[in-house]
């Protein structure tokens, strides 16, 4: 942590310093005058430890997403669009609790016609299952 905060600090100073220093019409100005403006946000997984600087989990988890965008362009009615659209989300929901997603669609798509009462559809969702976990 001591390192990361003196880094941290260290890039907050050059940011500083070099911004009267590149012309004020340069992209380098931009990210720099980018950094100083965000730096708050920046910095924010350094006071919470649950917060990661990379992004990058978020971005694998919605990648299918944006592969089902295009795929979605070929749907040939509303109706297919939005069963899709409700497969990717049931996958990526099972995914993100950690239930591995074959199993978890089988589960629902068992239970769901017996399914009454909002309670029988919240009993389906991936966490209150008691489906496989994924490794």
């Amino acid at each position: 942590m001591d390192w990361t905060l003196s880094t941290t600090n260290r890039s907050l100073h050059l940011a500083e310093k070099n911004s009267t220093r590149v012309p004020r019409d340069s992209l380098t100005y931009k990210a720099i005058q980018y950094t100083l403006n965000q730096w708050e946000l920046l910095i924010g997984y350094l006071a919470d430890g649950r917060l990661n600087i990379s992004n990058a989990l978020a971005e694998n988890a919605i990648r299918p997403f944006a592969v089902g965008r295009r795929n979605w362009l070929f749907a040939d009615t509303p109706r297919g669009a939005k069963a899709s659209a409700t497969t990717y989300s049931l996958i990526e929901t099972a995914k993100a609790n950690g239930v591995e997603p074959f199993a978890y669609l089988h589960h629902v798509l068992q239970h769901i016609g017996n399914a009454r009462t909002v309670e029988d559809i919240e009993a389906l969702l991936p966490w209150n299952t008691p489906v496989k976990k994924m490794q």
